[in-house]
């Protein structure tokens, strides 16, 4: 087997017996060492205290007159929302319940940064045992915003975070020159080079061609899969489509908020205009094998799963959707 996404924190945690991964203290450790947290040399004596402390003893209780004892207004921000987190964390049986139960309750001040970094760390697990680079890059997509961009009649998703790195930075000036943009400057997923995914998969560097390989849209699919499989406990089948031609059509769930919000109007019997419908790329149909727990008003009729862009062609598909969207009975959210 081999290894990936070591970025994801994998290692700092423990398969628990039903599956799921422990919430450790060296997880814990990993975010009371983040930079924010980090006392400055002007910090308070309070908040050097209250940071040593918890390096010694991850778990223990911190009263609110501790944070309220720090100088800093900023400091005492982010420890309140990173010990709300921790106790989140702490208080849940598994790295997967504590994700269910922020999507579920409310994630309150939870940064998006934090749950974006759950998401990595669950689809680690999820897809423990996978080799196929091409379902490892589509899941890149569920906890790394991409910026979509048209090559050579090719639909490219390149890493958001990277392609404003390659900007900042300045790329070539023969590209800006034949306005082309800095994701052509990276490799394009493809069966030549797929091999090389292994070494720089902490990199984020390879795009992923979403509109004219086929073998892209169906690594999203089976990603889509493992993860309802993974926090839900159940089986479902998706396939991608070229357009969605059925005519009695009972649900959608949008990956993200502009797909959302073009089904929404779909929904509504709204005419969808030609822009609209540009930013829709990719679509595909998702179905249980078990429809007992499908709610009655969807019964056998297909979930279509809709995956969008922004104006400026910005993808951030938020994966708790799959969860809260789908049509199930309320007995069938225990997972």
């Amino acid at each position: 087997m081999r290894e990936f996404w070591v970025s994801s924190g994998h290692h700092l945690t423990r398969r628990s017996d039903g599956g799921g991964l422990a919430v450790t203290d060296e997880l814990i450790l990993a975010y009371v060492a983040r930079p924010e947290l980090m006392p400055p040399a002007e910090a308070s004596a309070a908040e050097r205290e209250l940071h040593a402390s918890l390096l010694r003893a991850p778990r223990r209780a911190v009263p609110a007159s501790e944070i309220d004892a720090f100088d800093d207004a900023d400091a005492r921000a982010n420890w309140k929302v990173m010990l709300a987190f921790r106790d989140r964390l702490v208080a849940a049986l598994s790295i997967e319940a504590a994700y269910l139960d922020l999507i579920r309750k409310g994630a309150g001040n939870t940064p998006p940064l934090f749950l974006n970094q759950l998401v990595h760390l669950i689809l680690r697990n999820a897809l423990d045992e996978c080799d196929d680079p091409y379902i490892l890059r589509a899941a890149e997509l569920l906890f790394r915003p991409q910026r979509v961009s048209f090559h050579n009649a090719a639909m490219l998703l390149a890493d958001l975070e990277v392609i404003e790195s390659h900007e900042q930075g300045g790329h070539s000036p023969l590209l800006a020159m034949f306005g082309q943009e800095p994701a052509s400057e990276l490799d394009v997923l493809n069966a030549e080079n797929a091999w090389t995914y292994w070494s720089r998969s902490d990199a984020f560097t390879m795009a992923l061609n979403i509109g004219s390989d086929a073998r892209a849209r169906e690594a999203l699919a089976r990603v889509i899969e493992a993860w309802v499989r993974h926090l839900l406990h159940m089986e479902v089948r998706v396939e991608p489509l070229s357009a969605i031609e059925d005519q009695d059509w009972r649900w959608f769930v949008g990956l993200d908020a502009e797909a959302t919000q073009i089904g929404n109007a779909l929904w509504r019997g709204e005419t969808i205009g030609e822009e609209a419908r540009s930013r829709v790329l990719a679509t595909f149909r998702l179905t249980f094998s078990d429809a007992s727990y499908v709610d009655d008003r969807v019964g056998n009729h297909p979930v279509y799963v809709l995956l969008g862009m922004t104006r400026d062609r910005i993808l951030r598909v938020k994966p708790q959707n799959l969860i809260t969207g789908l049509p199930l009975k309320r007995h069938a959210h225990a997972a």
